[in-house]
């Protein structure tokens, strides 16, 4: 008997940004291809600025997971710049070395913060949180959206 009558999972596109590749491998790793039984990731990557407003541009994006500590584009600029010059930028989840720098995140209108090293359960629900309340229409900081 066929397990038909189950619902597909939505599928997510999901933007990583980090100069380094392994760092990129490590988050694209901690979230997983299917961080909750209702949602699927298909990853993009980018190591510049530049590649990430071109996937921007070309691609409907679902979250951007930018690495803080990338250079010399660190996501927490790449985070503020994307709010600043897209209309409707996807939600920004940014991956942080200390504590500290959440008060940078909150100035660059970071959606949210994780922290290295990368724990794979909470990164996962984070993820599944953060693509199932885009899935509900909650509008990202640091966008216009719409008053209803």
């Amino acid at each position: 008997m066929s397990d038909d009558s189950k619902p597909k999972p939505d599928k997510y596109t999901v933007l990583l940004y980090s100069d380094d590749l392994a760092v990129r491998d490590k988050i694209r790793l901690a979230i997983g291809v299917r961080p909750a039984a209702d949602l699927t990731v298909e990853f993009v990557d980018a190591s510049t600025w530049e590649e990430c407003r071109r996937l921007l541009d070309d691609y409907e994006i679902d979250l951007m997971v930018l690495d803080g500590e990338a250079t010399p584009a660190g996501g927490l600029g790449i985070a503020r710049q994307t709010k600043d010059e897209y209309a409707d930028p996807p939600p920004t989840c940014v991956v942080l070395a200390r504590a500290a720098d959440r008060w940078l995140a909150a100035y660059a209108q970071v959606d949210h913060t994780l922290f290295y090293p990368l724990d794979p359960v909470t990164t996962g629900q984070s993820v599944a949180g953060m693509l199932r309340a885009r899935r509900n229409g909650q509008v990202p900081l640091g966008t216009l959206g719409t008053l209803g």
